[in-house]
């Protein structure tokens, strides 16, 4: 057995120890590590599905992640929406309906949560179904203007005044 030298990287030596005229803070020193974290990031490898049963794999793999978590933080409305919105994506529309009404159970005073909600179903051109959710958003938090407007604009687009005046 031969014993070869290891490559060690070499400490550099410290020549003047005394404090310097300007000084760097704690959040300067922060920040640049933050920059030079998202520098460095690469992006997420692309993943190519095959077959059906490769694309219910990859399926299962995300909802797991989602439900995880979901279950480490229910509060947090953020989790609920990426996984809504990844639902809705897949097609997935009854799932992705089902996630906002879980998520509807733990912050029901949340009005971001209910505006996307209302603004998925109208994307898939369930127009009962936001209906039924405008209804049921104006009921919980009357006070949210922005309900209240994008409701009778929905009506309007429907060329419904009369349940735009309702």
């Amino acid at each position: 057995m031969s014993t070869k030298p290891q490559n060690m990287p070499q400490v550099a030596k410290v020549k003047d120890k005394s404090p310097a005229e300007m000084q760097i803070t704690a959040e300067q020193l922060l920040s640049e590590a933050k920059e030079r974290e998202l520098e460095i990031v690469p992006p997420p490898p692309r993943q190519k599905i095959a077959d059906p049963k490769e694309l219910q794999e990859y399926q299962l793999k995300k909802r797991r992640a989602f439900e995880d978590n979901i279950r480490k933080n229910r509060g947090n409305v953020s989790n609920w929406l990426k996984y809504s919105k990844w639902e809705e994506e897949q097609g997935e529309i009854r799932r992705a309906w089902s996630v906002y009404e879980r998520a509807l159970d733990v912050e029901h005073h949340n009005i971001t949560l209910w505006l996307k909600y209302a603004e998925m179903e109208m994307r898939c051109k369930q127009v009962n179904h936001a209906r039924n959710v405008w209804d049921r958003g104006v009921t919980i938090l009357p006070q949210a203007s922005q309900f209240w407007y994008k409701y009778t604009y929905m009506e309007e687009m429907l060329r419904n005044p009369a349940g735009a005046r309702e």
